[in-house]
């Protein structure tokens, strides 16, 4: 959430086993109480680690939640266990970690070709979870719900100030290295019913355009069968392995987080005729830029290497 980068990586050299913890200095109390959202970014950082390592050649092995006494720690992974499997499909994502962006931008109204929609719900299911490409009735009741959503984080003083808190503006400069930077903001949306946050929030952004959107968005919804911290770390390795398939596909993305923030909205979200999991992102699909590059936090504040 907002490239909060909550995640610490520790590498044992000794066991040649990597664990993932939550930086709970980084969760954001207002919009992720639960820290839902925060273990969703965690598995998204968890996966592309998998993928690193399959890259290089590596089979691993991963444990999810391991120490129910250390909540903090939410995953291990071994590099060549015995037990390790391949994935014969991860290596092959590992070009798409750096190219892949958010997208506030507006996208065309090409439609994503069906063995395209294949492959992005194939990615979801091979981590445990569901991608459900909206349909237009059901789409129209969650285009309705982000707006309603977007308006209470805007009426809501404290949620308000925790999203400011996660944006930088102009004179921040290009060192900073977390955050969203004004300048992946995105135009202002002047037409078009597609669902893009405006992390500008109540504050005006100088020289910041508008643009007209899609008027027929491309929506899908990520969903597992359970709700508890493990599935949300499913869901978030889910999420990113989707969007890498999507970002080798050609096909751009952006997130509609805001209901799913609302838990009184957020069963509403829900396929009423295919549905039957727990809504963790909403994701905006289409062609257009692939938006420009965030800051990332360095390599030596995220990986801690021991004997």
């Amino acid at each position: 959430m907002h490239n909060a980068q909550p995640w610490r990586f520790g590498y044992a050299r000794h066991s040649r086993t990597f664990t993932l913890t939550a930086d709970l200095d980084r969760a954001m109390p207002q919009a992720d109480p639960t820290t839902r959202g925060m273990h969703l970014g965690c598995g998204a950082a968890l996966l592309n680690l998998r993928v690193a390592a399959a890259h290089a050649g590596h089979r691993t092995w991963t444990t999810l939640l391991p120490d129910p006494h250390t909540p903090a720690l939410l995953a291990t992974v071994r590099l060549d266990d015995p037990h390790g499997r391949a994935d014969e499909a991860l290596p092959d994502l590992h070009p798409a970690i750096r190219e892949r962006h958010t997208s506030r931008y507006p996208f065309t109204e090409r439609q994503i070709p069906e063995a395209v929609r294949t492959a992005l719900t194939d990615a979801a299911a091979r981590e445990g979870a569901q991608l459900s490409f909206l349909t237009a009735a059901h789409r129209d009741t969650v285009l309705d719900l982000i707006k309603h959503a977007e308006g209470y984080n805007r009426m809501d003083d404290a949620r308000d100030a925790e999203q400011a808190s996660w944006t930088r503006d102009a004179d921040t400069g290009p060192s900073t290295e977390d955050g969203i930077p004004a300048y992946a903001f995105g135009p202002r949306k002047r037409a078009g019913s597609t669902p893009v946050r405006d992390f500008a929030g109540r504050h005006a952004t100088p020289d910041r355009g508008y643009a007209d959107f899609e008027k027929h968005p491309q929506l899908a919804s990520l969903s597992t069968a359970g709700d508890g911290p493990a599935d949300w770390l499913r869901a978030g390795q889910a999420l990113e392995r989707v969007l890498l398939v999507a970002t080798a596909e050609g096909v751009a993305g952006s997130f509609a987080t805001q209901p799913v923030e609302w838990p009184d909205l957020r069963w509403i979200l829900r396929d009423p005729v295919t549905g039957s999991g727990h809504v963790h992102m909403l994701l905006r699909l289409g062609y257009g830029p692939q938006g420009p590059r965030t800051p990332r936090r360095p390599v030596d504040e995220v990986l801690t290497i021991t004997a």
